[in-house]
């Protein structure tokens, strides 16, 4: 099924406005209203309802939407009072009926915007299945075979660590998303009522019907929430961006990349899972773009932010700065938490080596990190103090 796209954010003209409204019950009560005959004109003199025939002097006013004439109210029997009276009548009316199409446009967008969103996923998904399925039917008569499945070892065990912020960061936005929606549809309900009262044209049923459902707090909520499910929406949508650039570290072909972008992917992926109290500072220079993978390299980025964010307690700094010098550029990780011992600084790039409890870690993290760095002829240092923290220097060659 292929929907019709439309803009949400979107002005309406008048006779927009008017399809749908109860246009023959409406003309004999303005007629009432006015004590007479009148005409509904846009502004361009268009006729909409009433008179065919204009007035020689009529009394006018505008009728407004958003602050914008849309079109003009004309009698030549009702005073100025009446008049008025009739057209906020008119514009609260229509109102109500930009509000139906606004939730309407957003109901297909939104739609519309996940259906595109599923098959791409399906599609990506059953090729990225169809190639790993053909990576392991070729190399498993290598000894490369080995060597890839660790390091496939080491950005599962990457993703299942960000896998409870990620879901977190998701969720909330998800979640009020989800909230907002319903009452939408509350909102939606009790218009429809109050449109089915004016089809009666009982203008007192309708006036009680307005006070009871507080519409005046439903028209300044409505638009409230739904620029509020909007930033939601946003805010999943970055996080599903920054997620892609992780998935592309199976990709082998060179990208000329500013790596400042990097630092902020990798940096925006942690942040999820971040506790409150540890604070991620980026002091990032000016730096050459170069040739590299840069799949690889956020991968490597990464798992040196993951090591510093476990490096802190309930509370802490990370700080990641960058700057080109001389022929190189350098970048720096660091954390104020437990530190490595003297003894162990020598052993940490050696593959299976780990701090941690066992099970919680392949130890293969800062061992992939050093073959990357070194495969783009780079090197990684390392400076530690028990107590003090951790500072990981990488440096890439420029040109």
């Amino acid at each position: 099924m292929e929907l019709e796209p439309r803009t949400f954010d979107r002005e309406f003209d008048l006779a927009e406005l008017l399809t749908g409204m109860p246009l023959a019950r409406m003309a004999p009560i303005l007629t009432t209203l006015l004590d007479g005959e009148f005409r509904l004109v846009t502004v361009d003199g268009r006729l909409m309802l009433g008179r065919a025939e204009s007035f020689a002097q009529p009394h006018c006013v505008a009728i407004r939407h958003d602050l914008e004439p849309l079109g003009y109210l004309e009698s030549a029997s009702a005073d100025e009072a009446c008049l008025s009276a009739a057209a906020g009548m008119m514009e609260l009316m229509l109102q109500l009926s930009a509000r139906y199409l606004m939730a309407a446009d957003l109901h297909i967008e939104t739609v519309q915007e996940d259906y595109a969103s599923l098959k791409e996923s399906e599609a990506r998904y059953k090729a990225l299945s169809e190639e790993l399925e053909a990576r392991v039917r070729q190399q498993v008569e290598t000894i490369e075979t080995a060597q890839r499945q660790l390091y496939q070892a080491e950005k599962l065990a990457s993703i299942g660590q960000l896998a409870a912020g990620v879901a977190h960061e998701i969720n909330n936005p998800i979640g009020f998303i989800r909230s907002n929606l319903g009452t939408a549809q509350q909102y939606v309900g009790d218009l429809s009522r109050l449109v089915a009262l004016m089809k009666t044209g009982d203008i007192a049923q309708c006036r009680a019907a307005w006070e009871q459902a507080d519409m005046g707090f439903v028209m300044e909520d409505f638009a409230a929430l739904l620029r509020e499910s909007i930033n939601g929406a946003d805010r999943v949508t970055k996080i599903v961006a920054d997620l892609k650039g992780f998935s592309s570290v199976d990709q082998a072909e060179e990208e000329t990349v500013d790596l400042n972008d990097n630092l902020r992917f990798a940096s925006n992926v942690l942040a999820g899972q971040l506790k409150d109290k540890v604070e991620l500072v980026l002091e990032l220079g000016a730096l050459p773009k170069i040739l590299c993978l840069p799949g690889h390299l956020n991968q490597v980025f990464l798992n040196l932010l993951l090591n510093a964010a476990q490096a802190l307690a309930d509370q802490g700094r990370i700080t990641v700065q960058s700057e080109a010098a001389g022929n190189e550029i350098r970048i720096r990780i660091s954390d104020n938490g437990c530190g490595i011992p003297a003894e162990q600084l020598d052993r940490i790039f050696d593959p299976f080596f780990t701090t941690r409890e066992v099970g919680s870690g392949t130890g293969l993290g800062l061992t992939v990190c050093r073959d990357i760095v070194q495969a783009h002829g780079g090197r990684i240092d390392v400076e530690s103090k028990v107590g003090a923290g951790t500072t990981f220097t990488v440096n890439f060659p420029i040109g």
